[in-house]
């Protein structure tokens, strides 16, 4: 692949990143409701929030945001221009592009309510098998579907025998969103998701060893893991196509 071809594919995936996260907003505010609450259907005045995706503003507000500004759209543009750099012109570089919102939402959720819907957990993982499936069956891809499976089922056993030893500390959100990250760190091999694994807790064992250090949190104060998990999959996944 061409220099320019390869510049064009990151540019692509980058604003493509940035056009899907622009429609994030209105849905992680309506997300973040508390454990045990409906979705949001109101903005903070009370005034009805129609549909899911979309800028999280009130019209009857005058246009003020209530959600989480343009954070969504920076990160997600970032990660889909990093997707695309390390898997290149592979096909499953369409799945990661797909996935990509979805693993945003799913952190921004989590970060602000400490709560992995459940609309969008066992469906990530499921979109994230049949996609890779039709990428399995594709010229020129550079993973396994078998493994993808296998890593799934054995990411989520792993995360819920960790939710059956300490329920205080593990949430079953994240052992839904395990699945989604075992298949896709699976497809590029063991390794790949070994090391996605690894890099979750690494990751938030520094965040929350910062807050203690920063003294906003106790050793015993909850933090949500979902945004760990995420990333340190990000992070095996990137490593995994730089390598495959």
């Amino acid at each position: 692949m061409s220099d320019s071809l390869y510049v064009a594919l990151i540019v692509a995936a980058a604003l493509w990143g940035a056009a899907a996260g622009a429609v994030l907003p209105r849905a992680a505010y309506r997300f973040s409701a508390p454990s045990g609450e409906e979705w949001r259907g109101a903005c903070p005045e009370g005034h009805p929030v129609s549909g899911w995706l979309g800028r999280a503003r009130c019209g009857q507000c005058a246009g003020t945001s209530y959600g989480p500004g343009a954070a969504p759209v920076v990160v997600t543009a970032l990660v889909c221009a990093a997707l695309a750099a390390a898997t290149g012109t592979r096909p499953e570089l369409a799945v990661w592009l797909l996935l990509a919102p979805v693993g945003v939402l799913l952190a921004v959720v989590d970060f602000r309510v400490q709560r992995l819907p459940d609309p969008l957990t066992l469906p990530f993982a499921g979109t994230a098998l049949a996609l890779l499936g039709l990428a399995a069956l594709t010229p020129e891809h550079a993973g396994e579907w078998t493994t993808a499976l296998l890593g799934a089922l054995a990411l989520g056993a792993g995360y819920f025998v960790l939710f059956l030893i300490n329920p205080g500390g593990m949430g079953f959100g994240d052992v839904k969103l395990a699945l989604g990250a075992g298949a896709v760190l699976g497809w590029y091999g063991w390794p790949t998701v070994m090391l996605g694994t690894l890099a979750g807790f690494v990751f938030g064992a520094l965040y929350g060893g910062a807050l203690v250090v920063a003294r906003r949190a106790g050793r015993k104060t909850s933090i949500p893991f979902g945004p760990f998990l995420i990333s340190g999959a990000f992070a095996g996944l990137l490593i995994g196509a730089y390598a495959a």
